[in-house]
């Protein structure tokens, strides 16, 4: 069937008139994100031309997908929100409450009993509120949205990061919180900063061991975790047009890797070729007729440097195969100086699993090409040397490898699958032996690779590579194997050498599925009861959390000084804490346990300023809680990159953490953060960050005459006497004091309704 097929005609109806008079108020050629954010625009088009990276810019987004662990908060704010059914087309997708452990079948039965209560408040929530409810075992969010809701020009959000994937089938998708989400479920506009551009420019064409995916490996080698922040990058050449679409998603799907608000294509043959193949002729059909919108203008693309902020460009003819890692995603090193890049930095060589699949890498395509390198290891008498394991990104995708042989293949060489969830690349792995946290290798086409990301092991080195590489890489057992120039002693004590893998874009023999898992809501949900146990320790009604009193904080204690690098996995980790996404109470007892604290070195470790003994994070904010004593926490570098989860800025404000102050944030936490009505402050001064001592009393001046571009004063009252002061920016604008002043944007929108 085909989805929203009437939001899509009026839509494509609309966009050339608003593609013209884009490019009249430029006065100039548009690029394709240009034209998809002129035509997403709340209200009418402006009489002047927006800023770059300056002016703050409401939308209309055409629909909105949650995954099961944020969709619970941001279904329960959206219960608050007094509204009788979304605005816009909204999707539930039950994707990360399955644990890989046994294999597919043993694992989905334990998941939907475990998490029953969950799945059954999502599925109610959802047949209340208008919202389509894609069942556990479905797949992952991103590859059902591509596969069935993605189309050329549109724009979506999502409760999760990497739902840029979309921008593979040509649409600006971002990661946002829950809490937005709410907004646009509600009927209001989504607010987003204007962002800067980056073009990448692709010439030539992908051929032999390289993929897709090295292609994003190696762009975050050159820009970094943060190098894409506050920017949208637009793909083009022609070596754009020769890759397939799902080969387009794994690339943008990692934009969020650098920390780029979208990254996206324009619509292509290999566009239209998937639409088709997943039954959209009808939209196929129409983003024909309009095709020239729904790329850049060809004088943008002769000329990047004049349209783009940034413009970086690679010549597939040459690129090789990239490894990255370990514990970042953006340490990118050619396979080809692998081998005396890890012995250099005493990575452990031996690889012990290998892992494809996950919402990066989980295409047919994808996996037709591993399950050929599987075929030549039983042709060639070759033995894994590693641990193989296979994540499906869909009941579609898994039903047709498993009609087309490729399931049977891999379990020739004793590949384990599991269910068609996020598994092990969010940590949801009951990996055998890692409580031990001995030092090893492991190898996977994830996206992630954060230190204990995967497994719960710190000393777990995560590397990323195409599923390619990751497979024969998983022969070889050896993280300095490269399969180009390598060979292998088989069964026989023959030296033997993997050929190139191939596989098909598409399934010759056409996608099949017998239940895709997707339940479409009620006609009329007003008769729909939704009941939470108060009892529950998965689930938890919200309560509003309370205003700004009106004054200065003052009397602030310092909570924790993160050191280096602090993600959402570090504040809010993943993991055993999923079920308890729907219970902020509960889940808030992770609060910043990953974190390094400054002053000692340890996680989970931070000096009580009123007792001055050391306890656990969760538990030092409880007692400041509990005594009435507001904290502030210090942060570093990009704080808050990673997940989009909004857990991370919900538990500090639940707890009692009164503003964060870093040297910089990652976009969707410091949005997360003001949605929640704290305050997101930066370092005015980064060195001023050496300033903080652990016994400060912290003051935070300037909140009666809060402004947008009128930075904020901060006093640190030292142990000793002594005191400094310190200048620090932040990047509200009159709406999000407003956030701030009624503490949280959902408090705005209840009494709008009321």
């Amino acid at each position: 069937m085909v989805f929203d097929l009437d939001m899509i005609k009026q839509f494509y109806g609309s966009l050339p008139a608003k593609v013209e008079a884009a490019r009249k108020l430029m006065g100039r050629p548009l690029t394709l994100t240009e034209k998809i954010l002129y035509s997403h625009l709340s209200g009418s088009t402006p009489s002047a031309p927006y800023e770059r990276g300056n002016s703050y810019v409401d939308f209309n987004p055409d629909r909105v997908a949650m995954q099961d662990a944020t969709a619970q908060m941001a279904l329960l704010q959206f219960m608050q929100a007094g509204r009788p059914k979304v605005a816009v087309p909204s999707t539930v997708h039950c994707d990360h409450l399955i644990m890989a452990k046994t294999g597919s079948s043993e694992d989905l039965a334990f998941a939907v009993k475990e998490s029953e209560e969950v799945y059954n408040f999502l599925a109610s929530v959802s047949n209340k509120y208008g919202i389509g409810f894609w069942k556990p075992g479905a797949g992952i969010i991103h590859q059902v949205v591509l596969e069935n809701y993605a189309f050329p020009g549109g724009m979506m959000i999502g409760t999760d990061s990497h739902t840029v994937n979309a921008g593979g089938l040509g649409m600006v998708a971002i990661g946002v919180g829950g809490a937005d989400a709410c907004d646009v479920m509600a009927g209001l506009p989504w607010e987003l900063k204007w962002p800067k551009l980056i073009g990448v420019k692709l010439t030539g064409k992908l051929s032999g061991w390289a993929a897709p995916k090295d292609v994003i490996l190696k762009v975050a080698g050159i820009l970094t975790v943060k190098g894409g922040t506050g920017a949208i990058v637009e793909y083009f050449g022609e070596g754009a047009t020769s890759m397939s679409c799902t080969g387009k998603g794994t690339i943008c799907n990692m934009g969020a890797e650098i920390g780029a608000t979208t990254s996206t294509f324009g619509y292509d043959n290999s566009m239209e070729r998937y639409l088709r193949a997943t039954g959209r002729s009808e939209v196929a059909d129409l983003a024909n007729g309009i095709r020239e919108h729904l790329t850049g203008d060809s004088e943008v693309y002769a000329n990047p440097e004049k349209y783009f902020d940034q413009v970086i460009e690679i010549n597939l003819d040459e690129l090789e195969p990239y490894i990255n890692g370990p514990f970042s995603p953006d340490l990118a090193t050619p396979i080809s100086k692998m081998k005396e890049t890890a012995a250099a930095n005493g990575w452990p060589m031996r690889v012990e699993v290998g892992l494809i699949g996950s919402c990066t890498n989980s295409s047919y395509e994808d996996i037709s090409r591993a399950a050929n390198l599987a075929q030549q290891a039983v042709d060639k008498k070759i033995t894994p040397k590693a641990e193989f394991t296979i994540t499906p990104g869909s009941e579609l995708v898994r039903y047709t490898i498993d009609r087309d042989g490729f399931i049977n293949t891999f379990e020739k060489i004793g590949a384990k699958v599991f269910s068609n969830a996020c598994g092990p690349c969010i940590g949801m792995w009951a990996r055998v032996g890692a409580e031990k946290q001995e030092k090893n290798t492991i190898i996977h086409s994830f996206n992630r690779n954060f230190k204990a990301r995967q497994d719960s092991n710190p000393n777990t080195f995560a590397f990323v590579a195409s599923p390619e590489i990751t497979t024969a890489l998983a022969l070889a057992g050896d993280l300095g194997f490269n399969p180009l120039t390598d060979t292998l002693t088989n069964a026989d004590g023959v030296q033997v050498k993997l050929d190139v893998p191939n596989g098909d874009e598409l399934p010759t023999k056409g996608f099949a599925v017998e239940d895709a898992g997707y339940q479409a809501p009620a006609v009329d949900g007003s008769g729909v009861k939704i009941n939470v146990n108060p009892d529950s320790d998965r689930l938890q009604l919200l309560d509003p959390f309370a205003a700004w009193n009106g004054a200065d904080l003052n009397g602030l204690r310092l909570l924790i000084k993160a050191k280096g690098k602090c993600t959402t996995d570090h504040i809010s980790p993943a993991g055993k804490w999923l079920k308890y996404r729907g219970h902020l109470d509960n889940i808030s007892n992770n609060m910043l346990t990953g974190a390094t604290n400054f002053f000692n070195e340890k996680s989970n470790s931070v000096k009580n300023g009123i007792t001055g003994e050391y306890g656990e994070v969760p538990a030092v904010q409880r007692a400041y809680k509990a005594a009435g004593v507001g904290s502030l926490v210090v942060g570093d570098e990009n704080y808050g990159e990673g997940s989009s989860r909004e857990h991370a800025a919900m538990e500090p404000r639940f707890l009692g953490v009164r503003a964060v102050l870093v040297k910089s944030f990652a976009r969707i936490h410091e949005t997360n953060l003001k949605k929640q009505g704290m305050l997101a402050l930066t370092f005015a001064n980064p060195a001023d960050y050496d300033k903080i001592r652990e016994d400060d009393i912290i003051d935070i001046i300037g909140l009666t005459t809060f402004a947008p571009e009128k930075p904020l004063t901060m006093v640190l009252n030292h142990a000793d006497g002594s005191s400094d002061t310190i200048s620090v920016n932040h990047t509200y604008n009159e709406n999000q004091i407003e956030w701030f002043k009624a503490g949280g944007a959902l408090n705005i929108i209840r009494s709008q309704i009321a």
